[in-house]
């Protein structure tokens, strides 16, 4: 599969670079070419294929369904009134889906918007994180973050902040930790093409490469800042040879197939846990749908460009390589969408039926003991009687 050739190409395509698919054997500079492993027809390109195991092959697969599906399901809510705030990643599953199998439990992820799955892939508990939506009493933030920041310390995985980029200066931060501590941990930071404006980005970067820390900076590449297309970002021929200025080695890859982001991704880990410092990512993917809930992309990208990237769906993609390699097929599959929406909808059902947090919650988590008075104030918020709504109110 190649990149569409100029005249064919969508608005926001037209500041990518001409540069075709690469794999081995191509001249093309890894920040300047594109690696694939996938095939239009299902197969793997032998010369980049990783060898990922037939199981963990149909693990990538279920878990990119079923951020698919929790997405939908999330949109539909927020529609009804039923939570305040959605952020899907529909198109961009196979980045951190492929990045959640290439990690080890100790590793540490500060994730961008849409790589929250990460750490569902990582085994965070699928009630717990649907519960941060509602910010109920079966959230572990204590409804304290704002919706669709998921984060979760059983799975080392940071709040990101929606200041564009300030996660990738704390992956470096966490990254320098690691190393002056001399632990096996790495850490892995995202960000979308529209933060590779902010300092933060370019901080990072510079950082990382002096201090040679271990951590992977990730661009998904989707497009589309909101309404900002990425010809309007940058002029340089792709993001990920903004990594040679700082002297971070860097590599662009197809962010929809997920073959080749694990293969990126698992070199990129290893390198940093050798010791060989930072990498950065281009992810070349799409934002299929809306930036968030509160957003109307018709109102800035045509239909038509949204229907070329619905041809390299990765969903759509995987599927087709699991059913040549005979690994899946439309019985497997239909069965595999009816346990995913039963296993949604019963959590959706256990977290919806929560109250809100505690009241005593408010004074917990900010101070490893007490003062007097916030302990005085607890003891008064306690004694009076609860409002309606609250835990005990009885509504």
């Amino acid at each position: 599969m190649h990149e569409p050739h100029a005249k064919e190409r969508a608005p926001s395509e037209q500041a990518q670079p001409k540069a075709e698919a690469n794999g081995a054997g191509t001249s093309a500079a890894p920040d300047l070419g594109l690696l694939r492993v996938l095939g239009d027809d299902g197969s793997a390109d032998p010369a980049t294929d990783p060898g990922m195991a037939a199981d963990m092959l149909l693990r990538a697969y279920r878990e990119m369904k079923r951020v698919r599906l929790i997405d939908t399901r999330m949109m539909l809510l927020q529609r009804q009134g039923r939570i305040h705030f959605a952020g899907e990643c529909r198109g961009q599953e196979a980045t951190p889906i492929a990045t959640a199998l290439a990690l080890e439990p100790s590793d540490w992820v500060f994730p961008a918007l849409r790589e929250s799955s990460i750490m569902l892939a990582r085994g965070f508990p699928l009630p717990k994180y649907l519960a941060q939506y509602f910010g109920n009493a079966g959230d572990v933030l204590k409804g304290r973050q704002m919706p669709s920041h998921m984060s979760g310390r059983q799975v080392n995985q940071v709040a990101w902040s929606s200041c564009m980029a300030t996660q990738l200066p704390h992956a470096v931060g966490a990254a320098w930790a690691a190393k002056v501590r001399r632990e096996r941990a790495i850490t892995v930071g995202f960000v979308g093409d529209g933060g590779t404006s902010e300092p933060d980005f370019h901080n990072a970067l510079n950082f990382a490469a002096v201090f040679r820390v271990p951590c992977v900076i990730v661009c998904q590449n989707n497009h589309w800042a909101i309404s900002v297309p990425a010809s309007k970002q940058t002029a340089s021929a792709t993001f990920a040879v903004k990594g040679r200025g700082y002297g971070v080695p860097s590599m662009r890859v197809d962010g929809n197939d997920l073959l080749a982001v694990y293969r990126v991704m698992s070199e990129a880990i290893a390198r940093a846990r050798s010791g060989g410092g930072p990498t950065f990512i281009e992810a070349l993917t799409y934002r299929m749908g809306a930036h968030s809930s509160s957003d109307d992309p018709t109102r800035y990208r045509a239909q038509a460009e949204v229907d070329l990237w619905a041809q390299r769906d990765p969903i759509q993609r995987l599927r087709r390589h699991l059913f040549h390699r005979g690994l899946l097929d439309e019985a497997k599959d239909e069965a595999l969408d009816e346990a995913l929406t039963a296993e949604i909808s019963a959590a959706i059902q256990e977290v919806e039926s929560l109250g809100p947090p505690a009241r005593e919650t408010l004074f917990e988590d900010v101070y490893a003991e007490l003062p007097w008075h916030l302990a005085e104030q607890r003891a008064e918020v306690l004694s009076s009687p609860p409002f309606a709504g609250t835990p005990g109110s009885g509504h």
